[in-house]
């Protein structure tokens, strides 16, 4: 098992069906590992829940799972589909050991992985990965035949979720007289998010809910919002709502079909719970690439941005260290701790019809709080083998770029997580001296790397 290294990554395992790591067979250690890990003592009985998106693949690798978990004991209970912010939900609320989501979120319907969630309903630390991951190498013995696990399907799990949901929207409050367009990209959400909407009051218009195993985030959902766009225009909607395949991201269309952009929601979001006085710790946690525009809007209102590294998990981690209540990503990533421990696409996408009903506004008004700064970003490509970032010519060009920028401007440079690039982000308002810092930490780092 020389490749065991590369099982976990920044949210679980991830590949395409049937080629490992995601092969049924790799499934089945994977569950008697984590089976192993959670089980606190021999004889006690231990749960674990287990939900999935609407890939084909979601078949094999619940049968899978399930399989394993209960050859070390564990008793499994099956949600069906249902949203990866349900796992997190009814893991806490089945009093479980361990939370199983079977997703690939907005990759193609081939992809497909495997993510966790410990008791507390959060995602699972490295360290824990790290120790399922060693478990997983070494292979974990079956328990005594009387204790092999029982499994079970849970068929309320949907309504259940929904309830939850709805319960993190202003209670007398009712969407009659809106029209949306609900967008669930043939995935979990195709039938809770429609219906959520719908028991609300709202008029729905729901795209991307026939799901048929191998549709899912094509052509819809948040990483293709022209087809929802399209519906919003084509029905005179109030707003659009996309969601990805597992809808822990939301991406929100106003009444144009314009698309709005993830700083944007949380700039809404964090002015109104401060001035409800709500907004914990006067911080909002967002990642490295949101933009300088909406840590300014913040400084005015006297609110603080807390900047993590790229992924929704470091946004949580950074949350929970601080005692923070609100945090996302510029990629529709939203995570609001005070009623799920992970990111949920319906549950921002409600709190934005909230303000809507609420200010009496329409979407184009909510979705513009400040003007972005201009940003460049530019990839350089480099040779695994090479350290472009440690030759003092690019060093030279970084300093020279910070000192140009000061006071008017940020740079952000930085390796990217799934290929050999150099990625160099820049934001001013000054276009010259943009192009100008961009340009010239590019150009050393191509001589550095040799062309």
């Amino acid at each position: 098992m020389s490749n065991m290294t590369k099982l976990f990554g920044t949210d679980g395992v991830r590949g395409t069906a049937n080629i490992h790591p995601m092969t049924a067979e790799m499934a089945l250690r994977i569950g008697a590992a984590v089976g192993r890990y959670f089980r606190r003592d021999g004889n006690s009985a231990h749960r674990v829940v287990i939900g999935k998106d609407t890939r084909l693949s979601g078949y094999m690798f619940e049968n899978a799972l399930t399989a394993g978990l209960t050859s070390t004991g564990m008793n499994v209970l099956l949600l069906g589909p249902v949203p990866t912010p349900a796992v997190g939900l009814l893991t806490r609320s089945m009093r479980a050991d361990l939370g199983v989501m079977i997703s690939a979120s907005h990759n193609p319907a081939q992809d497909n992985g495997i993510k966790f969630f410990g008791p507390d309903g959060f995602k699972l630390s490295d360290a824990v990965e790290a120790e399922i991951e060693a478990l997983v190498a070494a292979g974990v013995e079956p328990t005594e035949a009387p204790n092999i696990g029982r499994a079970k399907r849970i068929d309320d799990s949907r309504f259940r979720y929904i309830e939850r949901v709805k319960s993190s929207f202003p209670r007398q409050m009712r969407l009659d007289g809106m029209k949306i367009v609900i967008d669930c990209a043939n995935g979990a959400a195709h039938h809770v998010a429609p219906m959520t909407l719908w028991e609300l009051g709202a008029t729905v218009i729901p795209v991307g809910t026939a799901p048929n195993g191998h549709n899912i985030n094509e052509q819809c959902g948040s990483t293709h919002p022209q087809t929802a766009a399209e519906a919003v225009v084509a029905h005179g909607a109030d707003v659009g709502i996309c969601l990805d395949g597992d809808a822990d991201r939301v991406i929100l269309l106003d009444e144009n079909g314009k698309v709005g952009d993830g700083d944007q929601f949380m700039a809404l979001m964090a002015s109104r719970w401060a001035a409800d006085e709500r907004l914990k710790g006067g911080a909002l946690v967002a990642t490295v690439m949101s933009n300088l525009g909406l840590e300014r809007f913040l400084e005015d209102k006297g609110l603080r941005l807390e900047r993590t590294s790229v992924g929704d998990r470091y946004v949580v981690e950074r949350m929970r260290q601080g005692g923070f209540n609100l945090g996302g990503e510029q990629s529709g990533h939203i995570v609001m701790t005070d009623y799920a421990t992970t990111g949920d696409g319906l549950m921002a996408g409600l709190q934005f019809l909230a303000e809507m009903v609420r200010s009496e506004k329409r979407a184009s008004e909510l979705m513009h709080n400040f003007n972005p700064v201009p940003q460049l970003l530019k990839n350089v490509r480099y040779s695994v083998d090479q350290k472009p970032l440690e030759d003092a010519h690019v060093q030279a060009a970084i300093t020279q770029a910070e000192a140009d920028l000061v006071g008017n401007g940020r740079l952000l440079i930085r390796k990217s997580g799934t290929e050999p690039l150099i990625r160099v982000m820049a934001e001013s308002e000054d276009e010259g001296i943009l192009n100008a810092s961009v340009d010239g930490i590019v150009r050393a780092v191509e001589e550095a790397v040799g062309g």
